[in-house]
């Protein structure tokens, strides 16, 4: 299997498994898009609670240019380190969610 396979692989699964675990109900709905064409992953939630309406990009992983980003994260889990134990080098990580300048400051890729 090629590294981008296997990355696919990884998001898939590491973005599953935490959707899992979110609570779905019948007005807010727990989706996962799974686009491995374009190699886009969201966790999302939508729907209604009272009057507010729920559109939460709660995760959200994209593959470029052979790197992993991490675009979103509104959890208290670490997925960056979960892809590194999963055998995913730090380098080819990228927190797409901090600012471009800030990215020498931590372990991991700087794209």
């Amino acid at each position: 299997m090629d590294k981008i396979s296997k990355y696919r692989e990884f998001v898939k699964s590491l973005i599953s498994n935490y959707a899992d675990s979110d609570i779905s109900s019948d007005k807010v709905e727990v989706q996962l898009l799974l686009d491995s064409d374009r190699d886009h992953y969201q966790w999302m939630n939508v729907g209604w609670q009272g009057s507010d309406r729920i559109y939460r990009c709660v995760m959200h992983f994209d593959i470029k240019d052979g790197k992993i980003w991490l675009q979103q994260n509104l959890t208290d889990r670490d997925p960056a380190e979960e892809l590194v134990d999963m055998g995913v080098p730090k380098g080819d990580i990228i927190l797409g969610l901090q600012m471009p300048s800030k990215r020498i400051y931590t372990d991991y890729g700087v794209a």
